[in-house]
């Protein structure tokens, strides 16, 4: 130790670096076990730890007593005689409705899917809902959106009144660029306004739009003052998922999480703000991660990988099942069917919808994947604060050729996951927690009297015993691949690049 302070005493431009780099090594320290943590109040209301035991249980009742559309149609609310537009509708949300208003009595005639995708979920392929009508249509585009709404009806419901369901949209979880929200923004945006436009040219006069609530997430701060930290926690750690922004002024584009939280503020303000006698409408806001089919993010990325890098095992979320959300798209409906309903509390607002019981851990989602799924899965754990830095490093990439334009011939685009691997991402990652207080409320107090149809324990069983039905036996070679609404996003920009270098 002596000559080791001599040494330093001699070399004082050594020293001055030796203390500042084990100065900076402990702070990064300090982030990655903050990072890493679970703080005292998200521990009281969190699930309690998922045990092996009550998984297999679960799922064993699951095999006898599935939880699906037919088994939930119960608690739909009644059926309207009305026709139907979904948007999206051969998507995660946007399926589960079609599947539940056939559920509860709806004629596939009465039902319109408008989307930029084929039919592919095999629960609608294989259903009643293989006869419901699907268009392909842009809704960027108002032209191809105002065709696929005035195509003419069957006679037998053509005089019937319509609602809309929106659900279509893009999804890039993780990138803040203004360049990412103005691909966002041909579609969440532009295309809301022109799905708006199309409904009143129709006549529709019931129209419920999918927001998020990742709307209300603030960008996660971890490099603060080291005091800060020791006595706390990084800086929006912690954040409640609410609709609290919406009855203040909308924020500016810097003070959203990423660039798609921003699109769907600014597309639901414009949806909210259009409701009126002849047009009512509203928002639901599901939370942080929906799943409930293996072409979702949460469940289904990871059923369709191998092995998924992980830091969050700790990590609070409420998730809610695609049949939770859209029984709540229901629900808004049933209120706003009232020609009355324009100038009730619950039209022109948003509603956060969760499942029916506390948050969760990303750790007991990742752990009841490894154990109850027939194909491979397991997680690599990774440092949370290595991450993060290399996350800036990904942002500060793709963002050069942005900045300076002649880098866009030099530097090749990142693709696939490393991509998404940016800043934002560790604000959607981080402790989240809805309730579904007001959403839940009775009518006649404001609320949508929402009841949700599956637990997240129930809901997360269900879809890897569908999972395994569908991969029990065979080779990985006959796996089927299933399309995220991120990877269809990729898809979506990629074709957008080809369209301009063909212009040029």
């Amino acid at each position: 130790m002596d000559s080791l302070l001599r040494f330093l005493a001699q070399r004082p431009f050594a020293s001055g670096a030796t203390l500042l780099a084990i100065g900076l090594f402990l702070y990064l320290a300090l982030i990655n076990s903050r990072m890493c943590g679970l703080p005292d109040d998200l521990a009281k209301i969190k699930q309690p730890k998922w045990t092996e035991q009550m998984l297999r249980e679960t799922y064993a009742r699951l095999e006898k007593s599935p939880v699906n559309v037919e088994t939930t149609k119960a608690g739909l609310p009644p059926k309207l005689d009305r026709r139907y537009i979904v948007t999206g509708g051969c998507g995660l949300v946007g399926g589960y409705l079609v599947l539940q208003l056939l559920a509860r009595g709806q004629s596939p005639d009465s039902i319109r899917i408008v989307d930029f995708q084929k039919m592919h979920r095999k629960d609608m392929l294989e259903s009643a809902a293989r006869d419901v009508d699907v268009i392909h249509t842009d809704i960027s585009s108002p032209a191809s959106t105002d065709a696929a709404f005035s195509k003419p009806w069957p006679k037998s419901v053509a005089k019937l009144p319509l609602t809309v369901f929106h659900t279509a949209a893009v999804m890039i979880p993780s990138d803040r660029t203004q360049s990412a929200y103005k691909f966002l923004e041909r579609i969440n945006i532009e295309g809301s306004k022109n799905v708006l436009a199309a409904s009143r040219r129709v006549g529709a006069d019931v129209l419920v739009a999918t927001a998020s609530a990742s709307i209300a997430i603030r960008f996660v701060e971890f490099f603060i003052s080291p005091w800060r930290l020791l006595r706390g926690w990084p800086k929006h750690f912690v954040q409640p998922l609410n609709e609290a922004d919406f009855f203040r002024p909308l924020r500016p584009f810097d003070q959203f999480y990423s660039a798609y939280a921003a699109s769907k503020a600014t597309a639901e303000r414009i949806i909210c703000d259009t409701n009126c006698k002849t047009l009512r409408t509203g928002t639901i806001r599901p939370a942080n991660g929906i799943y409930g089919h293996p072409t979702d993010n949460t469940v289904g990325t990871p059923l369709n990988s191998a092995v998924m890098p992980a830091w969050a095992y700790k990590i609070v979320n409420s998730f809610v099942h695609g049949m939770n959300c859209s029984v709540a798209h229901l629900n808004f409906e049933a209120v706003l069917a009232d020609p009355r309903s324009s100038t009730a509390p619950q039209a022109g607002r948003p509603f956060v919808v969760t499942d029916p019981n506390p948050p969760i851990q990303f750790g007991d989602l990742w752990f009841a994947i490894e154990k109850l799924s027939v194909t491979p899965f397991r997680t690599m754990s990774l440092v949370a604060v290595q991450m993060l830095l290399v996350s800036y490093a990904i942002e500060a990439y793709i963002t050069l050729p942005l900045r300076f334009p002649v880098l866009k011939n030099i530097l090749p685009p990142l693709t696939g996951d490393a991509k998404h691997l940016q800043p934002a991402l560790f604000s959607i990652v981080t402790h989240l927690y809805a309730t579904n207080d007001p959403v839940g409320k009775p009518i006649k107090e404001g609320g949508l009297g929402y009841r949700g149809l599956v637990t997240t324990t129930d809901g997360v069983a269900q879809e890897l015993l569908d999972w395994n039905l569908e991969h029990k036996g065979l080779d990985e070679s006959a796996w089927f691949k299933y399309r995220s609404s991120v990877s269809m996003a990729d898809d979506l920009e990629k074709i957008g690049h080809t369209a301009k270098a063909l212009q040029k």
